[in-house]
């Protein structure tokens, strides 16, 4: 569909990428890898042709029709509604259907139905009917709620002015309208960025089934895990290119380079062995041809390199946290109003003990930010809100490139709060975020989104804290950053307060959950996935109670009714029968996720297996991700049904 050949691109005497190629085919799903830097952006503005190669040509046929959410964009402060600006994605509709009924008018003066240009209007009649077809001209009004409420907006939304919403849900009214458009590429830049976690599953399972290709940038484990079947990463100026999903392209990465080393290192010996014999018979006539045999073997040796690999990774330790009272936040009957007239929370009730790890999720504007600048202090609000003994917050804030001062260094952003023998430490700390030589004298008005957030998590680190309030740490970290950030916090001696919506990032770092909705919080024990699952469950809880309910007010009326009696006998051992089929794939996919994180565990210190041990577990590794893959499959595809079965049989 579109092909990238020889594709090179170099800003002054530094070449982002030398030589790459690939294709892009009708329905794939691929995830853009690669660290902050490696050039993921650039290529998609290449391909989308808002950037123009040094070298090479993107191939792309003139009916195909691309979408494309970059990462940051110039968003125009619209004076409509979200619903009418959301419509805006429907003009082509009305171009085709004038273009549809212009060939018409031209068909019908036809006589000769052998003419060349007669058939050629009827392909191109037929061409522009079915995608006029495919974009579903006779549903807009109800494909557009759809997706708008699918991204998030309430159906009060719909009417409200583009001006009213913030930045991040301005991107979901352009997300939509790409969605809508139904483009034959999507192009993608950390779509996630912007969204919930709600918003971000009902994505992934509208991509699920989209007709056409998408290719996305995206630092998000879990949404490549979900939507992807193909990997390209981008590495030191070349890619390499996985039909897998983006776990199984770390695996096969490894094995990669493993290989490679392997390989090398036979070669090198090879190499050596042969170099002594030349120069031990270099000068014996009886060994004459064998040494000449030898040189010539080495000349036409085609010489194996070790992939390299940018490893510049992160080195976060947060300093020793002082000791607190058990208790380290507590909330009763807090309640915080915008303009003094609006609630975002009511009635909010909270502990957080010493040590614990929670997250706060839910909808963006459900109040999990305000929440958090409640705690440190920056809102005022009503009820009681007691910070503990001895508590001291460190706190990063989601729009840290708005709160730096865009005309100090890097450097001069640490040394103007830096205080005490920590002064000492600037560089060394700064150089643990990547930050070294030239970059320290770097404006921070010319950072990148990545640098921004290294920048304001190594403020962190200037001084002891023992609670950490932080709202989207993760948004502009790549992989490998996130994973250390992870880390270090797992390995933090204190309590940490997290607005997140990447469950990769949560699973295992977080014990609680706080669910923010309708204005309140409900408390969750336990991981992000236990959140999850039991939200799922909830959901079909509610459906079991207004069937019991239903079924109730009909055997009032129906009684006396043998037919009715039967025909609802029978609805329930359907219903009953869907159910036993969701529980079961349900606790088969628990033990299937049991078995993949001892697996998980033992992959995890290769060093202590023999070869033929790890072979045989990534192989159980595979065998069982692939069961788990069909479980879920099964799962969805009974609760779909379910969903289906009530809808059908219940007012």
């Amino acid at each position: 569909m579109i092909s990238i050949n020889n594709l090179s691109v170099r800003f002054g005497n530094f070449e982002l990428f030398s030589d790459i190629g690939f294709m892009i085919n009708k329905k794939d799903r691929i995830g853009l890898v690669g660290k902050n830097g490696a050039g993921k952006t650039t290529l998609l503005k290449v391909i989308n042709g808002d950037i123009s190669p040094s070298q090479g040509l993107v191939s792309i046929p003139t009916d195909i029709k691309i979408g494309y959410l970059p990462q940051q964009m110039i968003l125009k402060n619209a004076n409509v509604s979200v619903f009418n600006e959301t419509k805006n994605a429907f003009k082509e509709v009305l171009n085709l259907q004038k273009e549809i009924d212009k060939i018409n008018t031209q068909i019908a003066d036809y006589h000769n139905y052998n003419d060349d240009e007669y058939l050629k209007l009827i392909e191109k009649l037929a061409h522009f009917s079915e995608h006029l077809n495919i974009i579903g001209v006779d549903n807009i009004d109800q494909n557009i709620e759809k997706v708008l409420k699918g991204l998030g907006f309430l159906q009060t939304d719909l009417q409200r002015k583009i001006t009213e919403f913030s930045g991040g849900w301005r991107m979901r009214v352009e997300l939509a309208k790409i969605l809508l458009q139904n483009p034959d590429i999507i192009l993608l830049d950390e779509p996630t960025n912007h969204l919930d976690i709600e918003a971000i599953q009902w994505l992934e399972t509208f991509l699920e089934t989209y007709r056409g290709a998408v290719l996305t940038i995206s630092h998000d484990r879990a949404f490549l895990d979900n939507i992807t079947n193909r990997t390209i990463e981008i590495n030191l100026g070349k890619i390499y290119d996985y039909k897998v999903s983006y776990s199984q392209f770390k695996i096969l990465q490894q094995e990669r380079i493993e290989q490679q080393i392997a390989a090398y290192e036979n070669q090198q010996k090879l190499i050596n062995d042969t170099e002594r014999f030349i120069e031990r018979f270099r000068y014996k006539a009886t060994k004459a041809n064998q040494v000449q045999s030898r040189i010539k073997q080495l000349e036409k040796l085609d010489r194996l390199e070790v992939d390299e690999l940018d490893n510049a990774a992160m080195n976060i330790k947060f300093p020793p946290a002082p000791r607190t009272g058990d208790i380290v936040v507590k909330a009763d009957e807090l309640y915080q109003t915008y303009d003094g007239k609006k609630n975002i929370l009511e009635n909010i009730n909270l502990i957080v003990e010493r040590g614990e790890k929670i997250a706060f999720v839910g909808r963006n504007g459900e109040g999990k930010t305000t929440l958090a600048k409640v705690i440190i202090g920056e809102l005022e609000h009503s009820g009681l809100l007691k910070i503990g003994h001895n508590v001291k917050i460190g706190y990063f804030a989601q729009n840290q490139d708005e709160l730096l001062d865009p005309e100090l260094t890097v450097f001069e952003t640490l040394d103007k709060i830096a205080i005490g023998d920590v002064r000492t430490k600037l560089r060394d700390i700064l150089g643990s975020f990547l930050f070294s030589g030239e970059d320290i004298d770097k404006k921070v008005k010319v950072l990148s989104g990545g640098e921004h957030s290294r920048l304001s998590l190594a403020k962190l680190l200037l001084e002891p804290y023992n609670l950490l309030v932080l709202d989207e740490p993760t948004n502009h970290l790549d992989m490998r950053s996130k994973d250390i950030l992870k880390q270090a916090l797992l390995k933090f001696d204190a309590s940490l307060i997290i607005v997140s919506h990447d469950r990769y990032f949560l699973d295992g770092l977080v014990d609680k959950v706080y669910e923010f909705k309708n204005n309140k919080i409900n408390q969750h024990i336990g991981g992000i996935y236990d959140f999850l699952r039991k939200k799922k469950l909830e959901n079909l809880k509610e459906l079991e109670q207004k069937q019991n309910t239903q079924i109730s007010k009909t055997k009032e009326k129906a009684s006396d009714n043998k037919t009715l009696y039967l025909e609802r006998k029978e609805l329930e051992k359907q219903r009953r029968s869907i159910q036993n089929k969701i529980q079961k794939a349900e606790k088969e996919i628990e033990k299937l996720e049991k078995e993949i994180e001892t697996l998980n565990k033992i992959l995890s210190n290769p060093e202590e297996m023999h070869t033929e041990k790890l072979n045989t577990a990534f192989n159980m590794f595979e065998k069982l991700n692939s069961q788990l893959e069909k479980q879920m499959k099964t799962w969805e595809e009974a609760e779909n049904q379910l969903q289906e079965f009530e809808k059908n049989n219940i007012s």
